[in-house]
């Protein structure tokens, strides 16, 4: 039996997932977390109406950029087999990705670094215990292709890209030392597409249709990749498709 840990369950692709893994019988239980509550009520609903009958699922409000917050949570999980984060930013109410540097904005640069890298290396820090009694842990962040150096051929999306790839070298990090510690854990970057959520919406326009995924797609790939994990090397950067990308 598998035990899973979401942080940003209440988001398109952590309710996706949750959703989907909780019709699983394979699943023994699903830590959950939320940060807004007027997003969770929508994400418990649609897991817990298709959790099965032994799928326990537990819902917690944690803000994934506070220590303190974060490490309670961890600290409550017990072993857990897989962790995934899912917290992200690519916009808000007053910045979009910028089209260019005249347009970067400090604060907003500070807000996606801190929301988009800050969580996964908070987890870094505590999860290790929580994941070495596994016999397959998996820790994985959802990351995006447009945070790979190597990828970028248009530019602009200043914050959104340094904010990812910033994300992507933690994980690197991460998967370097884990080895030396746990080599069991299998650390993974993902690249979700493009998925059909609030987030992407005002950037759907010239993306082809077969390439627009709807959230419970994403999260079925994803967790096809999840589950391969642990016949590839550890920290590597892992597209829906399988595709490895550079970093």
């Amino acid at each position: 039996m598998t035990a899973v840990a979401i942080l940003g369950a209440s988001g398109g692709i952590g309710t996706a997932l949750c959703k989907l893994l909780a019709q699983r019988p394979d699943i023994s239980v699903i830590h959950a977390t939320y940060h807004e509550s007027s997003q969770a009520t929508a994400a418990q609903g649609a897991s817990d109406g298709e959790a099965s009958a032994g799928v326990r699922i537990v819902w917690s409000r944690v803000n994934a950029t506070d220590e303190r917050a974060v490490c309670a949570w961890v600290e409550s999980l017990g072993t857990v087999d897989w962790l995934i984060n899912c917290v992200g930013m690519l916009h808000n109410s007053s910045h979009g990705p910028e089209k260019s540097i005249r347009v970067f904005d400090p604060e907003h640069f500070q807000r996606s670094m801190s929301v988009n890298c800050l969580p996964t290396l908070l987890l870094g820090k505590y999860a290790r215990n929580a994941l070495k009694a596994s016999q397959q842990p998996v820790f994985a962040t959802i990351s995006a292709r447009v945070g790979s150096i190597e990828d970028n051929h248009l530019g602009g999306w200043y914050s959104y890209r340094a904010s990812k790839a910033a994300l992507n070298m933690s994980l690197k990090c991460l998967a370097i030392e884990w080895f030396r510690l746990s080599p069991k854990i299998r650390v993974a970057a993902l690249h979700p597409g493009t998925t059909d959520s609030r987030l992407s919406k005002p950037f759907q326009q010239h993306v082809p249709k077969a390439q627009l995924f709807s959230s419970d797609k994403t999260a079925s790939l994803l967790i096809e990749q999840i589950e391969q994990l642990h016949d590839r090397a550890s920290g590597q950067f892992i597209a829906y498709d399988g595709e490895v990308i550079p970093w």
